[in-house]
């Protein structure tokens, strides 16, 4: 009895060291280095592999990722997020419009427009055309029209590029038509992981303050800048780290052969499939294109191919863990729905006129 009792006496508080230790380790990063470590004994070569691959899948995305993180941390610390939200509170048919069209336009993906995203949210921006540009913005960009049109062909190209407008402002005015929804009055969690911009309710927009564009030659406001894009860097980093690893072993387990077979011919179900089979695959980056074309010589239809395009871009495994980790429940259940009706139109559509 002695001995168990100095025994529990003696290891009780090492327990309690450990598992304190485990609950400061956030819950993504914990998931993500069990996975890794799970992969060691079922297959070397995998876990290899899928560190390779996440590894040169958030090389690729740094770029945009830090541009976001500095125009979002940027546009707090300056004020512009609360000028922008003034502006945008009135004439919503002209803001919808306008931003469906500079989405499609931006060099954003669909990862590294959410710090901006939640920005505009976070400064009392409304959520009609912050859905449009959020909706628009990852399936179209200059760049990507150029490398699409050489791979694919122009008209391809330009339908994609019509089919970002479009479903930026069909997602922009069906917002619009819901917006006095309880369940879209606040978008923002009210906690992200402490992730800055990220978090808190949506502020209403305070009273017109002048923009001090020079931040960094005021100490608050370099601070300022300095936490925003470190807490939204390190937030996102990490939730990205998890869906690429994630997306790896999709890879792996379901190759382009398996794909084609699917989604091959004109069976009714090909575009809705698409859809479906596009939401887990990042297919919004340029190694996307010579995928697709790939899959188009192994049989996939044409509206297939358009729909699995689009609906890769929106909807993601990356860009879907990085909305559900800023939106509550409605709001992420509604991008969802945007991404996936708009995919599923685009493909019709374009399998109609091709």
């Amino acid at each position: 009895m002695t001995e168990g009792r100095i025994e529990r006496a003696t290891t009780t508080p090492l327990t309690n060291r450990i598992a304190g230790s485990l609950r400061q380790i956030d819950r993504v990063i914990l998931a993500t280095i069990a996975i890794l470590l799970l992969l060691i004994p079922l297959s070397i070569a995998q876990f290899t592999e899928s560190l390779l691959f996440t590894l040169r899948s958030l090389l690729f995305i740094s770029p945009f990722l830090a541009a976001s993180v500095v125009i979002g941390a940027g546009a707090k610390a300056t004020g512009a997020d609360n000028q922008i939200a003034i502006m945008l509170q009135g004439r919503q048919a002209t803001a919808i419009t306008l931003a469906a069209i500079f989405g499609a336009l931006s060099p954003f993906c669909s990862c590294g427009v959410v710090p901006i995203v939640a920005a505009l949210l976070a400064a009392g921006v409304p959520l009609a055309p912050v859905m449009a540009f959020w909706i628009a913005s990852p399936i179209m960009d200059p760049e990507m029209f150029i490398l699409t049109a050489a791979v694919l062909g122009l008209p391809f190209a330009i339908a994609k590029t019509l089919a970002a407008i479009g479903m930026g402002l069909l997602s922009g005015f069906a917002t619009w038509a819901l917006s006095g929804r309880e369940s879209f009055a606040a978008p923002l969690l009210a906690k992200a992981g402490g992730c800055g911009s990220c978090c808190g309710k949506k502020n209403a927009p305070a009273a017109p303050e002048p923009i001090v564009w020079a931040f960094w030659r005021e100490p608050e406001r370099r601070m300022q800048f300095r936490a925003e894009a470190g807490a939204v860097g390190i937030f996102l980093g990490k939730w990205l780290t998890l869906a690429f690893l994630i997306e790896s072993l999709m890879i792996a387990w379901i190759p382009g052969e398996t794909v084609a077979t699917w989604l091959g011919g004109d069976a009714w179900w090909a575009i809705p499939a698409a859809v479906l089979v596009g939401v887990p695959a990042y297919l919004n980056g340029f190694a996307a294109i010579p995928t697709v074309a790939a899959l188009l010589d192994m049989g996939m239809a044409q509206g297939a191919a358009m729909a699995f395009m689009v609906a890769g871009a929106v909807t993601s495994l990356p860009a879907s863990m990085a909305v559900f980790a800023i939106a509550r429940k409605p709001v992420f259940a509604w991008y969802l729905l945007m991404g996936l009706g708009g995919s599923l139109a685009a493909g019709i559509a374009w399998q109609i006129v091709s």
